[in-house]
């Protein structure tokens, strides 16, 4: 049987669960030898560590191939899809916030407000709890560019210090949730690998459990 797969967030989430890991005790040298190679073993453990893009992660967790992975809340928000979310692990925090120009009265008026957004499913839902009609533009890249080029009337994104939101001219109108990294698990690798995976997941919830 293969080793359990875990897959990791690439950039400052895998340097958070790596760095977890190894306070409890696996070794991850090899991805900290990683080069190029995105598929790396844990020493020692019957485990292996898939560096992916975080969209990637729910799915390759979502289709079973890996067995558990860490990614962000902001992700599982706008993704959704069928795992188990298991632990809030307690690190990548930030929150999605509505930001809007400097001086501007967002709820003033009654003309069908233009947002622009990485998170078209987080914004739908978020305007549709309020009862309100927006027009969502999806934005790949900077979304500050969108309201300052006069696209939008606001955005929606993730605001971790604001500082970007506040040299661009923006400022937070309204916090729209907390976001962290999370843990999530294939539903059926917990069934049929539960005697492994179910130690490890109370590992993780013990450790963030002690560092919140």
């Amino acid at each position: 049987m293969r080793p359990i797969r875990l897959a990791l967030t690439k950039g400052r989430l895998e340097d958070k669960t790596v760095e977890m890991l190894e306070r409890l005790g696996y070794d991850c040298a090899p991805v900290h030898a990683k080069g190029r190679r995105l598929v790396l073993p844990v020493v020692g453990a019957n485990m292996e560590i898939v560096l992916a893009k975080a969209a990637d992660v729910v799915t390759y967790v979502e289709n079973g191939v890996c067995d558990l992975g860490v990614v962000g809340k902001d992700t599982i928000m706008e993704m959704g899809g069928t795992f188990y979310e298991v632990a809030d692990l307690g690190f990548g925090l930030c929150k999605f916030a509505l930001a809007v120009p400097v001086g501007t009265d967002f709820y003033a008026g009654y003309h069908t407000r233009c947002i622009a957004s990485k998170y078209v499913n987080v914004t739908r839902a978020f305007f549709e709890k309020k009862n309100m009609d927006v027009k969502i533009v999806k934005i790949e890249g900077s979304v500050e560019l969108a309201p300052i080029l006069g696209l939008s009337d606001a955005i929606v994104d993730i605001v971790e210090t604001g500082v970007t939101l506040r040299e661009n001219g923006l400022t937070i109108a309204e916090d729209i949730c907390d976001v962290s990294a999370r843990l999530i698990v294939n539903i059926a690798s917990l069934k049929m690998r539960k005697k492994e995976i179910e130690p490890f997941i109370s590992e993780i919830e013990a450790f963030a459990d002690r560092n919140r």
